[in-house]
C-alpha cells in the first residue's frame, strides 16, 4: 500500500517540476554575465642590497631617521662619430678658383686710380695753374716793386725775367709733385687760400720789423709758397672738405674779430696808426686759421657743421651791432662792438656744441642703445 501511494506522488509531482523548469529557464538565458574581475596581486618589493664597493667604502654613520640623498647621476661622455654622407648626397664639386688680378703700379697713384687732366687726381690741373700763375706773379712782383714799375730797359728786362723763371720754376716743381702724389681738389681749391692767409701773415709780421718795399715783398712771394706746401705736406692729396671749410672759417673770423677789437680799442679812446692797423689786420687771418688748424687735431666737425656755426654766428653777430647802435644812437663807442663780439662767440659755441644732426632726419622706431645717447657733434 505505501509503495502504490509512493508511485502515484511521483507521477503527480513530475509535470509541476518540469512545467517549473520551463518557465525559469528563459528568464535565467537573458540575464547578462558579468566580466570576470582582473586578478591584482600585490608583491612586496625585494630590499636593495649594497653592491661591492659598499662593502670598501661604508657611508658613514648618521641620524637613522634622517634621509639620505639619492647619488648624483653618472654622465658619460661620449664622442660622436664622424658625419658621413648618405646614398642620396650629392658630391660637392670643386668651384672654379678665385681669380686674382695683378694691378699694374704705374696705374694707381697714392692707392687711388690716376685719372684727370693729368692721370694724377682730379685736382692736378688746378694745383699746376695755381703754383705757375704765383710764380709768376712773385718773380714779376719782386723786380717791379723794388725799381718802382720804371719802364726802362734794365727795369724791363727784370720783369720779364722774373716773370718767366717765376712761372717756369712753378710749373716744373708742381708738375714733377703732382705726378708722383696724388692731389684731390679739395686740396687745390684750398691751397690757393692757404697762399693767401700766409702771405698775409707774413707781410704783416716783416711789416713790424722793416719797411723795405723789396723785403715785403720777397718776404709776401716766399711766404705764400711756402704756407701752400706745409700745407700740402701736412695735410696730404687727400685733405677732406671738411678740413679746409674749418681752416677757412677760422681765418675768416680771425679778421672779423680783429676788426671789433680795433674797433673796441679805437672807440675806447686808444689811437693807432694806419700802419698798425694794416698790420693787425694782416696778421689776424693767420691767427685765426692756426688755431682752428690745430683743433683738428683733436675735433673733427663736418662741413655742414662748420657751414652752420658761420652762418648763426654771423647772424647773431651783425643783428646785435646793428640793434644796439640803433638803441644807442651811436657806433662810436665800444659797446655794440664788444656786445657784437660775444654774441656771436657764444651763437657759434651753441650752435657748435648742442646741435644734434640726427635730429635732422630722424630714423625709423629703434631700441635705444645704452651706447647711443646723446653726446656733442664735436667728440
Amino acid at each position: 500500500m505505501r509503495a502504490l501511494v509512493a508511485v502515484l506522488c511521483v507521477v503527480c509531482l513530475s509535470p509541476v517540476t518540469s512545467a517549473q523548469a520551463q518557465q525559469t529557464a528563459p528568464a535565467q538565458a537573458t540575464q547578462p554575465v558579468p566580466p570576470p574581475q582582473p586578478n591584482f596581486e600585490t608583491r612586496q618589493n625585494p630590499p636593495l642590497t649594497p653592491g661591492a664597493d659598499a662593502a670598501a667604502n661604508p657611508p658613514p654613520a648618521s641620524n637613522p631617521t634622517a634621509q639620505t640623498p639619492p647619488p648624483p647621476p653618472n654622465f658619460e661622455t661620449r664622442q660622436n662619430p664622424p658625419l658621413t654622407p648618405g646614398p642620396d648626397a650629392v658630391p660637392l664639386r670643386p668651384g672654379p678658383p678665385p681669380v686674382v688680378v695683378a694691378v699694374d703700379p704705374d696705374l694707381t697713384l697714392d692707392g687711388h686710380l690716376r685719372y684727370g687732366p693729368f692721370l694724377a687726381g682730379p685736382g692736378s690741373l688746378t694745383f699746376i695753374l695755381h703754383h705757375t700763375l704765383m710764380g709768376a706773379a712773385g718773380g714779376f712782383a719782386t723786380q717791379a716793386i723794388p725799381h718802382h714799375f720804371s719802364l726802362e730797359a734794365g727795369s724791363r728786362e727784370g720783369m720779364l725775367a722774373g716773370l718767366l723763371i717765376g712761372a717756369g720754376v712753378g710749373f716744373g716743381t708742381s708738375a714733377w709733385w703732382q705726378f708722383n702724389h696724388w692731389i684731390g681738389q679739395p686740396m687745390s681749391n684750398f691751397g690757393i687760400a692757404a697762399s693767401a692767409i700766409t702771405g698775409m701773415f707774413a707781410t704783416g709780421l716783416m711789416d713790424l720789423v722793416s719797411n723795405d718795399p723789396s723785403l715785403l715783398t720777397w718776404t709776401a712771394f716766399a711766404g705764400a709758397e711756402l704756407g701752400a706746401w706745409l700745407t700740402l705736406a701736412a695735410a696730404g692729396g687727400d685733405m677732406p672738405t671738411s678740413s679746409a671749410v674749418t681752416i677757412g672759417s677760422g681765418a675768416g673770423w680771425g679778421l672779423l674779430y680783429g676788426g671789433l677789437l680795433l674797433a673796441i680799442l679805437t672807440t675806447s679812446g686808444n689811437r693807432f696808426s694806419a700802419e698798425s692797423i694794416t698790420d693787425f689786420l694782416l696778421i689776424s687771418p693767420g691767427l685765426g686759421a692756426g688755431f682752428l688748424a690745430l683743433t683738428l687735431l683733436k675735433l673733427q666737425p663736418s662741413t655742414s657743421q662748420v657751414l652752420r656755426a658761420d652762418l648763426f654766428g654771423g647772424a647773431v653777430g651783425a643783428g646785435v651791432l646793428l640793434l644796439s647802435g640803433l638803441i644807442l644812437g651811436r657806433f662810436d663807442v665800444a659797446t655794440p662792438y664788444i656786445l657784437s663780439l660775444l654774441s656771436s662767440v657764444a651763437a657759434i659755441g651753441a650752435v657748435s656744441l648742442l646741435w644734434e644732426e640726427k635730429a635732422e632726419h630722424p630714423p625709423e622706431f629703434r631700441p635705444v642703445a645704452r651706447d647711443d645717447r646723446y653726446r656733442s657733434v664735436w667728440w
